[in-house]
């Protein structure tokens, strides 16, 4: 990406990385689980943390690529605390799996990085029958972290540290149905749009961390949740479009990030003393963002909550 771009109110930029945003953070002590871990900028996210201290779970479908991405780590970072767990988003089973063995685990949890996606996918249902991208981008995440919210707050208390819930969502959300969310066409081939179907789980992805973070206020609970946009990053996430992968791998390097500025705002929000206090935000390039009338649709977060409470019953 070009090497200028302008600063924003947190003192940090486009170009910033995960390793800038987080300089002079300390991060000993605390535990998250990273969800697509073992690529991309769910690999930095998870160099980083442990790079501050932070003990690191991957939760992540290929265990042979978080095998290799934990042992590079180590390489890297001797001391970091890196484990990886078996976890596929589009399966309400495999979630509900991966809930109860970090449960079982007696670890405590005062981070929930949800990183992994997929986007704009060739139409394709999920073991549960729902949407393959709304079911991995969104219905998984909701899930994992109904399941361990009850962790997170336990935490909060002993450890006297504000949890953090960080739901990672994409400028994609602009792109979504004028109505926002087509509740009753989300599994209808007939009308399917990958590109409109991947915005549609993006937003979702706001609207979670918004309405979750109104339930947690009125719980009392000491745990933000806020959504992001990573930026336009040169990652395998375009392996389903042949055009626009094709076109990323020319002029990728130019003007799109590079995976160390792809993680910063994930770890921005994860870690920096700055985000302490904020939830509901949407960030983006490390600072607070606007988003769409339709992000900030609070009867339409509370619908989206109690449409994904009856698809996971």
């Amino acid at each position: 990406m070009w090497p200028f771009s302008k600063k924003g109110p947190s003192g940090f930029s486009s170009s910033s990385t995960a390793e800038q945003v987080t300089h002079g953070v300390d991060g000993t002590g605390l535990t998250a689980i990273v969800t697509g871990a073992s690529s991309g900028i769910g690999t930095e996210t998870t160099r980083v943390l442990a790079l501050r201290g932070v003990h690191v779970v991957m939760g992540v479908r290929n265990m042979i690529a978080a095998k290799d991405v934990r042992e590079t780590i180590l390489k890297e970072i001797p001391s970091a605390k890196v484990d990886a767990m078996e976890l596929d988003l589009s399966s309400t089973e495999s979630v509900k799996k991966f809930a109860s063995e970090f449960k079982s685990s007696g670890l405590p949890l005062n981070i929930l990085i949800n990183n992994a996606g997929i986007m704009a996918c060739p139409f394709k249902l999920s073991k549960d029958n729902i949407e393959m991208q709304f079911a991995t981008n969104h219905l998984g995440h909701f899930l994992l972290t109904n399941l361990l919210l009850d962790t997170m707050k336990k935490t909060t208390l002993e450890s006297k540290k504000q949890g953090r819930i960080v739901i990672v969502s994409s400028e994609a959300h602009r792109f979504s149905y004028p109505e926002g969310i087509r509740f009753d066409k989300i599994n209808d081939q007939s009308s399917y749009n990958n590109w409109r179907a991947y915005g549609q789980s993006k937003l979702a992805n706001i609207l979670h961390a918004n309405e979750l973070t109104r339930r947690l206020k009125e719980d009392g609970v000491d745990i933000t949740a806020n959504s992001l946009h990573p930026g336009m990053i040169a990652t395998n996430l375009f392996r389903h479009n042949n055009a626009m992968n094709g076109l990323v791998n020319v002029i990728g390097r130019l003007v799109l990030k590079n995976v160390q500025q792809g993680a910063a705002t994930t770890c921005y929000v994860a870690l920096h003393p700055q985000v302490k206090g904020i939830s509901g935000k949407y960030f983006s390039d490390s600072n607070v963002a606007m988003t769409t009338s339709q992000g900030s649709d609070a009867d339409l977060a509370k619908k989206l909550w109690d449409f994904s409470m009856n698809l996971i019953k």
